[in-house]
């Protein structure tokens, strides 16, 4: 759709991952484009925005957040959108059939769409679930005080250094982000930067849904470059 973006980044902006990794799974079946996916992936605020509510942070603050994101990330989808156009980039179509076949998940033994669809929704949720699981007993190992080691006030490399993390898909990630930040320890390029690369769980269900690697990793490594493209260009908003 052309609008998909303008779509992708306003339901990405709802302050939970939830969207991104529905976005995920529609791309992985090709009914989003990439310029869509990408829009969501950026706007999604994972638990940045609670956190900061929770802090008592002014509202005008949260607004610009969440306003910066969406805006950006509506502009980063169309741009990418476009590109591809031009390229006369077309994607391989992919059938729910050949999901299916991909995740082994016995759907074709099954007739209309509510047994496959709660096979799917089970199957992601126990891949999120032991996925989250080993990421958070290594949060709990290394802690905030890690991200308090990273140059996070610094220019440019602040940026560089908080969107890695921003990646990882946990919510403790964003909570630590809101606190060094509060705390003075995180500039605003580098708050935006963690922000726009936290995607939630979208990231994970799209490594397990889409099996084209390459594309994957592509759309990582725009995740990241972009998010602290964005961080160094918004941060002196806030």
């Amino acid at each position: 759709s052309s609008i998909g973006p303008a779509v992708g980044a306003l339901a990405g902006a709802i302050p939970q991952c939830g969207v991104s990794a529905a976005a995920a799974s529609l791309y992985a079946g090709g009914v989003v484009s990439v310029g869509t996916l990408l829009a969501v992936f950026l706007s999604t605020s994972d638990e940045l925005i609670p956190v900061l509510l929770s802090e008592r942070v002014p509202v005008v603050l949260l607004a610009k957040i969440v306003g910066i994101k969406a805006a950006a990330a509506l502009g980063v989808g169309f741009v990418v959108n476009g590109v591809l156009a031009a390229m006369r980039h077309v994607r391989r179509e992919v059938s729910v059939h050949e999901l299916c076949e991909h995740s082994r998940c016995g759907c074709r033994e099954h007739s209309g769409v509510l047994v496959p669809a709660l096979i799917h929704t089970a199957e992601i949720f126990l891949f999120i679930v032991v996925i989250s699981g080993a990421i958070e007993l290594c949060l709990l190992y290394f802690g905030e005080d890690s991200l308090q080691t990273l140059r996070l006030t610094s220019p440019f490399l602040g940026e560089l250094a908080a969107a890695a993390p921003g990646m990882v898909p946990n919510c403790a990630v964003s909570d630590a982000s809101a606190r060094l930040y509060i705390a003075g320890a995180m500039s605003p390029g580098a708050l935006m930067a963690s922000s726009f690369a936290g995607s939630g769980v979208g990231l994970l269900v799209l490594f397990r849904t889409n099996r084209n690697l390459r594309e994957n990793l592509a759309i990582l490594a725009a995740v990241y470059a972009v998010s602290v493209l964005l961080g160094m260009a918004t941060g002196g908003l806030l």
